[in-house]
């Protein structure tokens, strides 16, 4: 009965429209030759989840919302004569609110398509669509076919074994031999990893390597745990900022040199405008883990929660351990993480037309390895102490003094640069 083969956009319409028809799975999987747990878990998977009201009520899944008598809770003009049950804000800031599951999304069919229901529900919709299906279906199916899968622990427990033996003069064969039951993995994977920067060790240090001209450009990346983007999404970035208004938002990036090479990490506050870059030898989640640790150290707890409450990063490899960002080695809570939506620069915007004065210094594909970060700190320096418009022409530095102090600076090595001493030209930094 079972051909083995994954669901195409044709079935999956077919499933939605028995869906809305109230089949069974049993029935749908009868149809389309497919086993009834196979629908199941395609439907349980591929559901989406809408906060949605229905006809003439707004959204609301507040297990008291038939009984409240509270009025005007939010700051909505249109709630203030009339009862929060019929709001769709009041519930995000009312203390007595607890959310109300529908618990037919418990059991089969697992989703509101077909629902008699569904007409009058005010309760989170559980939505099977077969475009919305096929889409994720496509997209996840051409990750599985991209990068380097593997996670910051076992990249680090690799590196251990294999950096220090190639430090001595032994190719990644020998090594190979010596260790095939620690390493767990072939020489060609050693290889790959090599070659796409996510060991210590470069090409350069093997002791001998045959070159192949290039046929196809490679993505120098590997594979991302999305778990760690649950509950960091920018949407639930803008749910945190409508409750905590008046958190002053810290925008972190990378600024890449060569493929490969060294790279920067930039730390951008977007009230004063100040950044911050580091240079890092790899662009590793570990790299930007050490950067952080060591700011927390030398600021300490009181100034570094003052100055980091809130972390905004793209989706980058390098920010894919947040749990290690958001909390000391003690376990202690020191800042919160987010992230921007793929493709979307512009959700970080500070930051990124910060990097233009970056560019001026260093352009575009100039290689990093030849600097060291006190030449990155000096680039800084005269950076923040250029006037912006936007800032009534005063400059980071001196809005960042005003609100921080001066103490705050010295403590992050920023020095103060004389206006006509203030040099935005590659000569900065030639030697």
């Amino acid at each position: 009965m079972a051909d083995y083969k994954h669901l195409n956009l044709s079935q999956r319409i077919i499933i939605e429209h028995s869906l809305n028809g109230r089949l069974s799975f049993k029935a749908i999987g009868r149809d389309l030759k497919k086993s009834c747990t196979t629908i199941s878990k395609e439907v349980k998977n591929r559901r989406n989840f809408k906060k949605t009201g229905a006809y003439g009520r707004a959204f609301n899944d507040c297990i008291h919302r038939f009984t409240c008598t509270f009025s005007g809770c939010c700051d909505n003009p249109a709630c203030r004569n009339t009862f929060c049950k019929f709001c769709a804000h009041c519930h995000k800031v009312c203390t007595e609110y607890k959310k109300e599951n529908c618990t037919l999304l418990a059991s089969p069919p697992y989703v509101c398509n077909g629902c008699k229901k569904r007409k009058n529900c005010t309760l989170e919709k559980a939505i099977y669509s077969a475009l919305d299906a096929q889409k994720e279906y496509e997209l996840i199916r051409s990750e599985s076919r991209q990068g380097i899968q593997i996670s910051e622990e076992e990249a680090l427990r690799l590196n251990a074994i294999i950096s220090p033996l190639v430090a001595k003069g032994q190719s990644p064969h020998a090594i190979c031999v010596n260790h095939m039951d620690e390493l767990m993995c072939d020489e060609r994977t050693i290889y790959n990893y090599i070659d796409n920067g996510i060991l210590s060790v470069r090409n350069i240090d093997l002791p001998r390597k045959v070159r192949y001209s290039i046929r196809k450009p490679k993505k120098d990346s590997f594979k991302v745990d999305k778990h760690c983007r649950i509950g960091r999404t920018y949407d639930d970035f803008g749910l945190y900022m409508m409750e905590h208004p008046d958190t002053p938002i810290t925008q972190m990036d990378s600024v890449e040199g060569r493929k490969g090479g060294k790279v920067l990490l930039s730390i951008h506050f977007t009230i004063p405008q100040l950044m911050l870059a580091y240079l890092r030898d790899a662009n590793t989640s570990q790299s930007v883990i050490d950067v952080f640790n060591r700011l927390y150290l030398e600021l300490r707890r009181e100034v570094f929660i003052t100055l980091f409450p809130l972390l905004l990063g793209d989706n980058g490899s390098e920010f894919s351990n947040p749990l290690a960002l958001e909390r000391d080695k003690q376990g202690n809570q020191r800042t919160k993480v987010f992230y921007c939506d793929p493709s979307a620069p512009y959700q970080k915007g500070a930051a990124e037309n910060n990097h233009e004065l970056i560019r001026r210094v260093i352009p575009k594909g100039t290689s990093l390895d030849y600097f060291i970060q006190d030449d990155i700190t000096k680039m800084m320096n005269h950076i923040n102490c250029y006037p912006r418009k936007n800032l009534g022409d005063k400059t980071p530095y001196e809005v960042f003094s005003t609100l921080y102090g001066a103490d705050t600076l010295k403590k992050l090595g920023i020095s103060f640069i004389p206006p006509d001493e203030v040099t935005l030209r590659p000569s900065l930094l030639k030697k």
